[in-house]
């Protein structure tokens, strides 16, 4: 009961038909289309840039024996 039949959605295109008429049925697809395409990329880059975001404030690891450089704090005097 849960998935539709073949007839069913010869009924839907069939009522899609009479509301739209021929001529917009394949703009509307057509706009449908791109608009799913630009979603997908947007969510491409929002998943591009949470990955670079994780990347860079991921702490860099230091090999064994590498020599750690500390630079003294700026100092702040008063005159």
């Amino acid at each position: 009961m849960g998935a539709m039949s073949p007839t069913h959605w010869l009924i839907v295109l069939a009522v899609l038909l009479l509301l739209f008429g021929a001529k917009k049925l394949p703009e509307m697809a057509r706009s449908v289309g791109q608009s799913a395409r630009v979603f997908k990329g947007e969510m491409k880059g929002l998943k591009d840039d949470e990955a670079a975001a994780e990347q860079a404030a991921a702490p860099k690891a230091v090999e064994p024996g590498t020599p750690v450089v500390v630079e003294p704090a700026p100092s702040s005097t008063t005159r």
